[in-house]
C-alpha cells in the first residue's frame, strides 16, 4: 500500500495534493480504494461550487456499496477528472489502478490554504490505516 509523502491525507481517506496558486487535486486514498474494491460509478454535482471543510462533494459506488466524498479542506469544486466521468472517459477502475496519479477526483481552488495544516501526514495516516 503507498502513502506518498508529498500529499496530505484525512482521517475519512481522502488525500490533498497542493499545487500552485492555491489549487490542489483531491482524490481517494490506496487504502480506502482496496476497501471498496472495484470502482463502478463516481458522482460528482458540486462543480463550482463553495463548500466547507468535511461538506460531502460527492460520492463513490463499488459492487457493494456507496460512500461519500468529504472535502479535505475548504474550497470551490472547479473541474472533475474527465477520465471518470460517464459523460466523458467513463473509467472509474482508475482510481483502482492509480488513485494517486490518474484516478484524482477533483480539482480545488482552496478558500482557506491555512487548513492545509490540520490534515495528516503520510506517517500519521499510514498509523491510522495499519
Amino acid at each position: 500500500m503507498e502513502f506518498p509523502a508529498n500529499l496530505k491525507y484525512t482521517d475519512d481517506h481522502e488525500w490533498l495534493r497542493v499545487e500552485a496558486d492555491d489549487y490542489a487535486y483531491v482524490g481517494i486514498t490506496d487504502f480506502a480504494q482496496t476497501e471498496l474494491d472495484e470502482l463502478v460509478y463516481i458522482e460528482v454535482d458540486t462543480i463550482g461550487e463553495s463548500l466547507d471543510q468535511g461538506a460531502v462533494f460527492g460520492t463513490v459506488e463499488a459492487v457493494k456499496t456507496t460512500s461519500e466524498l468529504l472535502m479535505p479542506v475548504s474550497g470551490t469544486v472547479v473541474e472533475f477528472n474527465a477520465a471518470l466521468n460517464e459523460a466523458e472517459g467513463d473509467d472509474p477502475t482508475l482510481v483502482n489502478k492509480d488513485p494517486y496519479g490518474e484516478g484524482w477526483i477533483v480539482k480545488i481552488k482552496l478558500s482557506d490554504p491555512s487548513e492545509v495544516k490540520e490534515l495528516l501526514d503520510a506517517e500519521a495516516y499510514k498509523k491510522i490505516v495499519a
